[in-house]
């Protein structure tokens, strides 16, 4: 039986930009603590190698204390062997990372740095595909075809890189052959790009990021457990949980007279679960402009209780009537800007992007109306 944890697409290092205050910083320390949950997740499930199919870095230039830290992490579970493949951010084409870590890689940790047979344990052989630049614009999985590997042993495959639509760079051409498994004759090919975890058939999977970074996913972080019971027997996959941050897009549908505040809080998370979920809120329907408003400031007041909180209310269609706009101002400039942006939002010749932005805008001056109104 051969046993192993099959993960990609760690980013170590990731700055996390687009947030502020001190949540890039919990980002990134939760990518470097999630080599230790899947260290734990080896011993209990009693795998002996951890593969890492690329983007271990999120750069090609790591600070050396990202890249000394994830070392002596990776030491400190030895006997665990992680195998780790350089993907399309951090891609042969850093040589000076790849000269570096060679340097300094401890004996536990395999560098896959060429395409050629890989003992993974007796019996079976890793057969790696290392990305040797960001596009290498051709399926560096092919080689596998006609890798020899001894009688008997089971043929893992260790690529990063697009199948069909699946990319996390839309410019990366669509490169590996959706039945590479097949063609080389492998029991298993382990890929990383791809930040959800996905199967492409049997014996082709992405094992997606073990720590969401985005909410394109909308899913936990997990890694694999892959069990092989001998060549050509089908793999047994288990996803085992091990993201610390939940990234989560929140469906909201809203009917005028619904209570906006009630209809949020039924959708949240726990109040102990909120400190580590990032929540974005998807409102659609239709609601006065007292309901749109309302939600505005649920959301607000809701907020602090989350790593971080958004409303996106683009979706959602304001119904307004002239007992709505007296609420802004009876007469005046304010009245005047009201009254315009109303005939914008309701004007069906203009683009709907244009009456979406009135729209909102309408929105906007309602509550900020109402929020200085004594």
């Amino acid at each position: 039986m051969l046993r192993f944890i099959h993960s990609s697409d760690l980013h170590l290092g990731k700055r996390f930009g687009n947030f502020s205050g001190d949540l890039p910083g919990r980002l990134r320390e939760a990518r470097h603590t999630v080599l230790a949950r899947l260290a734990q997740h080896a011993r209990e499930q009693g795998a002996s190698t951890i593969l890492l199919a690329g983007d271990t870095f999120d750069t090609e230039t790591p600070a050396p204390d990202i890249r000394r830290q994830a070392l002596a992490e990776m030491a400190h579970h030895a006997p665990i062997r992680w195998v780790i493949l350089p993907g399309n951010h951090d891609s042969l084409q850093a040589s000076q990372l790849w000269t570096t870590l060679k340097a300094e890689a401890p004996e536990n940790v395999v560098l896959a740095l060429e395409p050629r047979p890989l003992e993974l344990a007796r019996d079976a052989v890793l057969l790696p595909a290392p990305c040797t630049t960001r596009r290498p614009g051709r399926d560096l999985t092919e080689w596998m075809d006609s890798a020899a590997s001894p009688e008997g042993a089971i043929r893992v495959g260790l690529a990063h890189g697009a199948i069909q639509s699946f990319s996390e760079d839309a410019a990366a051409s669509e490169v590996i052959a959706p039945d590479r498994a097949r063609r080389a004759g492998l029991d298993y090919l382990a890929l990383g790009d791809w930040h959800g975890a996905i199967g492409i058939d049997a014996r082709t999977r992405y094992s997606g990021t073990p720590e969401p970074d985005r909410f394109k996913h909308d899913r936990p972080g997990e890694a694999l457990l892959v069990q092989i019971a001998g060549p050509s027997a089908l793999p047994e996959v288990t996803s085992l949980p091990t993201a610390s941050f939940a990234w989560r897009t929140l469906e909201l549908h809203m009917l005028d007279g619904d209570d906006a505040a009630s209809a949020l809080e039924a959708l949240l998370p726990e109040t102990r679960q909120r400190r580590q979920s990032l929540v974005r809120v998807a409102a659609s329907g239709r609601c006065r402009l007292s309901g749109r408003a309302a939600l505005a400031e649920a959301t607000k007041s809701l907020a602090p209780d989350f790593a971080f909180m958004e409303l996106d209310d683009s979706g959602l269609e304001t119904e307004c009537e002239i007992g709505d706009l007296d609420q802004i101002d009876r007469a005046g400039a304010l009245r005047e800007a009201a009254n315009a942006l109303l005939a914008e939002a309701t004007d069906e010749s203009r683009p709907a992007a244009e009456r979406d932005i009135a729209q909102a805008a309408l929105g906007r001056l309602y509550s900020l109306a109402r929020a200085v109104t004594p």
